[in-house]
Order: C-alpha cells, then structure tokens, then sequence
C-alpha cells in the first residue's frame, strides 16, 4: 500500500511501533530550499511536506542529488529553508554521518563522551554513561582503543554510541552504513533496530539502497529527481524483525525499487 504526499500530510500514516501517535516528532510544511541565486540558482527541494510520528522509523531513497541530505540538514538545524517551515517541537535532534568523523587521537570513550562533557554532565556520570552506551553497542571491551584500531564497522558503532549519548528524541542517520560490507551491515541493521524499540526516538534514514529501507522502516518515502518532492509515501507493514533477504522484504524492495527507477529513467530522459 501507499499513500500520496497528500496522504501523509493529511495524517494517514500508521501509527508508530515505538511511542503513540500525537504531535508529530517532525513537522516539514511546504519545504522549498534553493542554493544561489538569479540564473545560477538551484531549487534542491521543492514544496516538500512530510511528517515524521514520536517512535517512528521513516526512510528516505531517491536519486542522487534529490536533495536527502540537505531535506536531513535542515531538521537538523544546519541549514534554513528558502521557505516553508520545519519543526521538531522543541525535541532534541542528533545528526550521524556516513563517514564515522571520530576523533582520531581519541579513544573510543572519548569520543563517545564528547556530547556529554559539552551537555555539562558530570565525570563521575560520564564514566558511568560511556560503559553503558559502549556496551548497549557492543564494543564494551574496546573503549581505549583509538580509530585505526577500531574496523570499518566497530567505528561506526562508535559513531552510534556519540549519537545516543546525546539523548535525542530524534536520530537523524545519512547513509551510516553505505560504506560497509553487506555482513557488517546487516548486523548493524539488527543493533539499530534493538536500539531503536528499547529506546523509542523516531529515525529519518537517508540510503540509496532500497532493501535497506525496507528492512529498516515504518514507511519509505520516495523523493524525486531535482529538485527534491514527495512522489510517494509506502506503509511497510512486514511484521518485524526482517530479515534482509526475505521474501517479503525482497518483493517490497522491487515494488519500490520500479518506481525509483522508473523516477530516475524519467529524469535522464
């Protein structure tokens, strides 16, 4: 099933898994964002609406360059929009990268206590909070290990471990595991998902690869081609956990994946 842009703006998307439905945890109204000016401007995204549910896990795909990245930047604060509004109700927001961005003369709990030295929390506390955010990760035997220690993979659990140390309501993730090998990767599928259903924060997900979306999702919403709108917004209703590799996963992701490429083939054309 799926529902138009529209639809989501009309408040028809299914309720949350992680924290009941009310005010929306993300708010984006009518979202235009433009780079430069005169004839040299570039419309990024246009009009765009969108609602993201407390507890809830929204994907978002669509072609290089639909502006995902940017439509992240400015939930996070990053950036502004040319116009339209975007609104988190005052929750807290944290950002993680494709790229890890560890501090490479730090250790592994340095870097994961950053947030909480820059939040003023206690070093007593501190100590107490980095063992916990380590081990819910499972890296609590590598905490004074630094960066080029660390695998592709352990460094982005680090990364994750910053991010949660921030307490965010709202995780914002840029294609976190486009950079891993598909083992590593589904095995941070897995940690992600048990975090996020202990913890309840909501996800907006930035990927390109659609059966992640799937994997990982309440909903994938698919963007056009530049500049960025909502061309649709799925419900993905396979009962979890899911597998990568599922059947039903696997025919969601090529139910999606057509009209991605039939967006992509119009845009080339």
């Amino acid at each position: 099933m799926s529902t138009t842009d529209q639809d989501a703006r009309d408040g028809q998307a299914p309720a949350p898994p992680g924290g009941p439905a009310g005010s929306a945890a993300v708010q984006i109204t009518d979202v235009t964002k433009e780079f430069g000016r005169g004839k040299s401007v570039t419309v990024a995204l246009d009009r765009v609406s969108l609602s993201v549910a407390p507890g809830e896990f929204v994907c978002l795909i669509g072609a290089s360059g639909c502006g995902k990245s940017t439509l992240l930047s400015l939930v996070a604060g990053l950036d502004a929009p040319t116009s339209g509004t975007v609104a988190t109700g005052g929750r807290r927001v944290a950002l993680m990268f494709q790229e890890p961005a560890l501090f490479p003369w730090f250790t592994a709990a340095q870097n994961v206590e950053l947030p909480l030295r820059a939040n003023g929390v206690a070093r007593s506390e501190r100590r107490q909070r980095v063992t916990d955010l380590l081990q819910s990760v499972h890296l609590g035997g590598f905490a004074d290990k630094r960066p080029h220690e660390l695998s592709g993979g352990m460094r982005q659990r680090v990364a994750l471990a910053r991010a949660l140390a921030q307490d965010a309501d709202v995780l914002l993730m840029d294609e976190p595991f486009g950079a891993l090998d598909a083992m590593t990767r589904d095995l941070l599928h897995e940690l992600l998902e048990g975090i996020w259903r202990r913890q309840g924060f909501s996800v907006l997900f930035v990927t390109h690869e659609v059966r992640e979306a799937v994997r990982l999702g309440d909903r994938v919403v698919l963007l056009s081609s530049r500049p960025g709108r909502v061309l649709e917004d799925f419900s993905i209703d396979i009962e979890r956990p899911r597998g990568i590799d599922s059947g039903e996963t696997v025919e969601r992701a090529m139910q999606i994946k057509e009209q991605l490429n039939e967006e992509v083939m119009r845009h080339v054309g």
